[in-house]
């Protein structure tokens, strides 16, 4: 294949309120809006690194990065963690990288980030797509593990919800867990769980994904299409509904063939 370009790596150091972050990102320059990825818990930029492989979206820039806490990227506190201090987070990012209006793509805790992102300031974000990202309190199936599954300590928490999750039914579990350990650090899964659970029980998030005003496209796997929410969500005026086949949470991993497609066709089809 000729004609990648390329993503360049980047790093860029922050303070949010005496938090120091180090976050390690990819780019790439280009024209229109840029691509903003924001990767899910246990995850890393990586995630969307094949979007070079998309030639149809060969001339958009690209911002993905490392959430603290993750992959490369590293913070002084990771106590502090938040799904709001990670919506700060993205705000920071995109103000050093000069963006202004941009299209948004979050799976799971970033799908859950990115719909907090789009709420703040809708006029920004041109698309939103949501990849299983958490919209309603049944969306906790992993996060609320902090909750049901108690460990006296944070190591002792990640091996066994490494356990359970290898042992899962579900598409990609076991790929996703055997690399846990080595993407994201034991201290931010209580903080980051704790916060995505109460947003989803407590937040109004449904309601608020429904009020954007932006194309949205809510996609999930062929595995979670009994979520409940799903009908009434399928009569709403400027909500896609895109299914993956072959797939649970983790369409990345168990079918980047069709996400991609569903990704490039929605970004495509507003251009």
């Amino acid at each position: 294949m000729t004609g990648i370009r390329r993503l360049e790596p980047f790093t860029l150091p922050l303070d949010i309120d005496g938090t120091q972050l180090r976050i390690a990102g990819l780019r790439r320059d280009g024209d229109g809006p840029p691509l903003v990825f924001l990767h899910g818990f246990g995850s890393t930029k990586e995630d969307y690194a094949d979007v070079v492989q998309q030639a149809a979206l060969d001339d958009r820039p690209v911002i993905a990065y490392d959430a603290p806490g993750c992959g490369r990227s590293t913070a002084s506190n990771y106590r502090a963690l938040s799904i709001p201090f990670l919506v700060r987070t993205a705000e920071l990012v995109l103000q050093a990288h000069r963006v202004e209006r941009f299209d948004l793509i979050g799976h799971s805790m970033g799908g859950l980030t990115a719909l907090l992102l789009a709420d703040n300031d809708p006029d920004r974000v041109t698309h939103f797509i949501d990849i299983e990202g958490n919209v309603a309190p049944e969306d906790c199936f992993l996060s609320r593990q902090i909750i049901d599954h108690p460990a006296p300590d944070a190591d002792t928490f990640m091996e066994r919800f490494i356990e359970r999750v290898s042992a899962s039914r579900y598409y990609g579990s076991a790929l996703y867990a055997s690399t846990l350990a080595f993407k994201v650090r034991a201290d931010v899964v209580q903080p980051i769980f704790a916060s995505m659970v109460d947003l989803s029980d407590n937040a109004g998030l449904l309601t608020r994904f429904l009020a954007l005003p932006m194309p949205r496209m809510l996609m999930y796997g062929e595995q979670n299409a009994t979520l409940s929410y799903l009908p009434a969500m399928s009569q709403v005026d400027g909500v896609e509904l895109a299914e993956i086949p072959d797939c649970g949470h983790f369409p990345m991993y168990s079918n980047p063939v069709a996400m991609w497609q569903h990704v490039t066709r929605f970004l495509e089809s507003g251009r």
